[in-house]
């Protein structure tokens, strides 16, 4: 019997959410580590995660953040509008998710099925690419070459194995997953998602105008272009663990997922007394960012923040964006050998652009007369926008226009200008679509945008694996591994979605967050409980398959 599809591996196939879990708890330490100081650079949701554990088995983490809890799951609230908001980050979140919802139901937030174009949730979809718009609930009701695409899609997937990799998943059988995508690992890393559907069967028998569409369109999530030059390892791991399907949406914004758990009282059973947060630790604000990190000469970590003010650690986890230790963060460079130097240099940071208005109501569920279609509908286009997606808040509630979610060189087209020169532009490619629905008079209060790269606090929005980046990727995600490291490279782990094998998911934060998490429960001398052995514990017999130098 299987279950759903999880993200479950494939790269790293161990059972995160059957761990955070377990009735045993993650493991312990010992009673002289109580208390130890961890600082944990970055309050997004992977400092928070590996800050809250920390905080239950009775350390105490000390978190450092450069501008506001939440990270990349950052929810701009509208002035006067309880409770409407706009997700500047991250928005969906796949079920697979299964870690990162387990958090999510703790905090007991509530979530909808993301209304992705060509899903239930949509309640109309127009495809407009080369002047010509194509409207639909279902992509049975789209022109006959889309509806190919999405088949050979399907069938190019098929060429690699998709489905006994799925069934493996499914299962959590973890021989059988390692070894079909061990397989696939050396085969594909070397090459792009543009080289895989080019040289697919599937889609070599389409016109070129095939693999254009698919690329500026995509269905379902939107154009995949951007992604064309990434390594097919990257998208394999997305279509394989669902991340691509049955998304959610977090009611009232995904940011009080970490501002939830900076709050959350510590779990039961720990050292500390119950009641405990984050937010009691830190007297409710967490400490400044972090401007250098070095090692005195006793081992402890030595956290210097913005202001001059240096604090001694006993152990580190840096969940920030990894080209952040080499500019904003005066790293020594003896923490990390000079291989993983590099492979957190070469990181490959994507670029990624949204612009939201406020709406006076949901008004694209009006009928037009004429046509008898919705007003408006979630939009796919070749044009500037790319993506524009409608959020009902409900009837008597104003509604959220992302009029424009673009990534890459069509971030880039928009980056020079302001926001209220974005909405211009968005709102006049918009009117080619829809030239008879004034958007503009509907909109409410001051619109919000954000080019992710132009945060000195993150220079990109997500990480994109470029062909032979898998040895990179090897490199820092193992690095929580640290039995066999010089003694001037423990202490300090590495966390983050750009660490994970799956960047821009957030339960890939969390991954790597609980595998910081172990290790530093290891680093003081603590281990898990014999019942419920943590990643590290298995890591030699699950770990990543190892390409070699």
């Amino acid at each position: 019997m299987t279950g759903p599809v999880t993200m479950f591996g494939p790269d790293f196939p161990f059972p995160f959410d059957e761990w955070v879990s377990h009735p045993a708890g993650l493991g312990s330490v010992p009673y002289e580590a109580h208390g130890a100081s961890v600082a944990v650079i970055g309050g997004g949701l992977s400092g928070t995660v590996a800050a809250y554990e920390l905080m239950s088995l009775g350390l105490r983490p000390v978190v450092y953040e450069a501008s506001r809890l939440g990270g990349r799951l950052r929810s701009h609230e509208f002035e006067g509008s309880s409770g409407v908001v706009a997700e500047l980050g991250g928005m969906r979140f796949p079920i697979s998710g299964t870690s990162f919802f387990h958090y999510a139901d703790r905090l007991g937030l509530r979530h909808d099925p993301f209304p992705n174009p060509l899903t239930p949730a949509a309640p109309s979809t127009v495809i407009d690419i080369g002047g010509e718009t194509s409207y639909g609930r279902t992509i049975e009701d789209m022109p006959h070459l889309f509806q190919s695409i999405a088949k050979a899609w399907e069938s190019a997937l098929e060429e690699v194995g998709f489905t006994p990799i799925q069934e493996a998943i499914r299962a959590r059988d973890a021989t059988t997953l390692k070894r079909l995508w061990n397989e696939l690992v050396p085969l594909w890393d070397d090459r792009t998602f543009y080289d895989f559907l080019s040289a697919s069967e599937s889609f070599s028998q389409l016109p070129f105008r095939a693999r254009e569409v698919f690329g500026q369109v995509g269905f379902g999530t939107g154009g995949w272009d951007s992604d064309f030059s990434n390594s097919m390892l990257e998208i394999l791991r997305v279509v394989l663990t669902n991340c691509d399907t049955d998304q959610r949406l977090i009611l009232g914004g995904a940011e009080q997922l970490p501002r939830g758990l900076w709050a959350l009282p510590v779990r039961p059973g720990s050292p500390w007394p119950e009641g405990t947060s984050l937010a009691s630790l830190h007297g409710g604000v967490p400490r400044p960012g972090v401007a250098a990190i070095d090692k005195d000469g006793d081992g402890r970590f030595r956290v210097r923040d913005r202001w001059g003010v240096e604090r001694t650690h006993g152990a580190v986890i840096a969940t920030c964006q990894s080209w952040l230790l080499t500019t904003e963060i005066d790293c020594d460079e003896s923490l990390f050998s000079q291989d993983l130097w590099m492979a957190l240099d070469r990181t490959r940071y994507m670029q990624s652009s949204k612009t939201f208005v406020m709406v006076d109501e949901p008004f694209w569920k009006q009928t037009d007369p004429a046509t008898g279609r919705d007003r408006m509908s979630m939009t796919l286009t070749d044009r500037l926008t790319r993506g524009t997606y409608l959020f009902d808040n409900g009837d008597d509630r104003p509604g959220v226009l992302c009029l424009s979610y673009a990534w890459m060189s069509d971030a880039l087209k928009m980056l020079p200008y302001d926001v209220d020169r974005r909405v211009e532009l968005a709102l006049a490619a918009l009117r080619k679509i829809y030239p008879d629905v004034d958007i503009a008079s509907h909109i409410v209060g001051d619109p919000v945008a954000i080019s992710w790269e132009d945060d000195p606090c993150f220079l990109g929005a997500f990480k994109g694996a470029l062909p032979g980046h898998y040895r990179y990727n090897h490199r820092m995600y193992g690095q929580f591994m640290q039995d066999g490291l010089p003694p001037a490279e423990r202490g300090i782990f590495l966390a983050g979605d750009d660490v994970s094998f799956t960047p821009a998911w957030a339960e890939g934060a969390v991954q790597t967050a609980l595998n910081a998490v172990w290790g530093v429960l290891t680093h003081f001398g603590g281990s898990t409980h014999p019942d419920n052995p943590g990643p590290g514990d298995l890591y030699p017999e699950l770990g990543p398959i190892d390409l070699g130098e």
